[in-house]
């Protein structure tokens, strides 16, 4: 994490609740502010139907949403033009919610003001936005994506950006040719791995994959010990190369149309 990072998120903290505590609460947003609309902010990160709790009356409302930049907005439907509401996700966390004895088999996830650097399972926040997703992999994939545009500005986010993008954020802290999360993967599997059989071929363990890539994306540096197995960390580097928008080979060079010729 920046060294400003905590004094940039309570600055954000403060303009989450100005600009969005009417958003949450189901109200029309009555700041002069206006909630910019979906257009020109980017490409959409993800969408999807969700279930939104209703602060007073507690029941769910089915809505359709849109990561779009920094902000989530949610329509009635897909073919709405216009959203019923939106929140600005800087100077929030979200994070799975602790099933109570009414919520068994949903789940649950809440966004709530505060440090971005929350990532267990926490109890429900009064002020928060508590939504409900139709499966545990649904929910933890909107979870995953929410962190990833809350920690960007602190130098999270990494799987999914651009390369150069993401080598230009680290050389603010030392030289370095790659993303550090390629460094780490290289030489630990340069160390430990050049004798395994199947390399990248077997896959690693899947749950720990996914808490390493939620790890990253939290600007947390994890770091690989004899402990860890080199099929994850081989898995882990495939799934950074393969979820960068352009590959490392750019597709400008023409090299990926040759098995089609």
């Amino acid at each position: 994490m920046l060294p400003t990072a905590s004094g940039r998120r309570r600055t954000s903290a403060a303009r989450y609740f100005a600009r969005s505590k009417s958003l949450v609460m189901g109200e029309p947003d009555q700041s002069p502010r206006q909630p910019r609309g979906p257009c020109g902010q980017g490409p959409v990160l993800k969408a999807g139907w969700l279930k939104k709790q209703r602060s007073i009356m507690r029941n769910w409302q089915q809505r359709w949403f849109v990561l779009r930049g920094d902000q989530l907005f949610y329509y009635k439907d897909e073919a709405e033009a216009k959203p019923q509401g939106h929140i600005s996700l800087q100077g929030t966390q979200v994070a799975q919610r602790l099933p109570g004895p009414e919520d068994v088999g949903k789940h649950l996830f809440e966004i709530s003001p505060g440090g971005a650097g929350e990532r267990e399972k926490v109890p429900a926040s009064p002020e928060g936005l508590l939504l409900m997703a139709s499966s545990q992999r649904d929910m933890e994939d909107w979870v995953q994506a929410i962190r990833r545009v809350i920690w960007a500005p602190f130098g999270g986010g990494v799987f999914g950006q651009r390369l150069e993008d993401t080598v230009h954020h680290e050389r603010k802290f030392g030289p370095r040719l790659a993303p550090l999360l390629v460094e780490q993967c290289v030489d630990f599997i340069r160390a430990r791995g050049l004798s395994e059989e199947g390399l990248f071929r077997l896959p690693g363990q899947a749950t720990l994959v996914r808490d390493l890539q939620d790890a990253f994306d939290c600007g947390e540096k994890p770091r690989f010990d004899s402990t860890t197995d080199v099929h994850t960390v081989a898995s882990l580097l495939k799934l950074y190369l393969r979820e960068l928008p352009e590959p490392v080979v750019p597709f400008a060079r023409g090299l990926w149309s040759w098995p089609n010729k």
